[in-house]
């Protein structure tokens, strides 16, 4: 099975936000490359929000390009086999954690679809969680100016509210 259709099983199963889903849906329809960077109509991505549930704490990266407190991800590359391995390795490769990072079962979690600047439009972002093991000790990447292990209530002093969501939608499917 190719990444692309992949991404095309994970949303049709994804029950969330029907109406973004059916963009994305739309998008990979009308795009054979639609999972990649060159996609100048835009392209899917993968990222995880990295959690501690036994800490009460979320690892966000200060973005280099954007200067943001985010979630890790990015974009899907050739070797990529399904959407939930892009999202963890690119939640290993910015949160510096070497093992024992986990995707929350139950496939992603939110999207989040962005404007992005030209030649391309979107990002059209797929979103899980990742469980970090207790104690996790967090490593810098050089994709990141900061990263830093913030308490859940700090979340929106300090991240956008596309993250504020990721985390609420997080924490609700723990059930906390």
């Amino acid at each position: 099975m190719s990444l692309h259709e992949d991404a095309v099983l994970v949303l049709k199963e994804y029950e969330g936000q029907p109406d973004l889903r059916d963009v994305y849906l739309e998008h990979l329809a009308a795009h054979e490359d639609g999972v990649y960077k060159p996609c100048e109509a835009g392209h899917v991505t993968g990222s995880a929000l990295v959690i501690d549930p036994v800490g009460g704490r979320v690892l966000l990266t200060l973005h280099k390009k954007l200067g943001m407190w985010l979630q890790m991800g990015g974009h899907c590359e050739p070797g990529d086999e399904t959407l939930a391995g892009v999202a963890l390795r690119e939640a290993v490769e910015e949160s510096g954690i070497p093992s024992g990072l986990t995707l929350l079962p139950g496939g992603p979690v939110r999207l989040d679809r962005h404007p992005i600047p030209a030649p391309c439009n979107w990002h059209l972002d797929v979103q899980y969680a990742a469980l970090a093991p207790a104690g996790a000790e967090a490593e810098i990447s050089d994709e990141s100016l900061d990263l830093r292990w913030f308490p859940y209530e700090e979340v929106p002093a300090v991240a956008d509210a596309s993250v504020v969501r990721l985390l609420e939608a997080t924490l609700a499917r723990l059930g906390g």
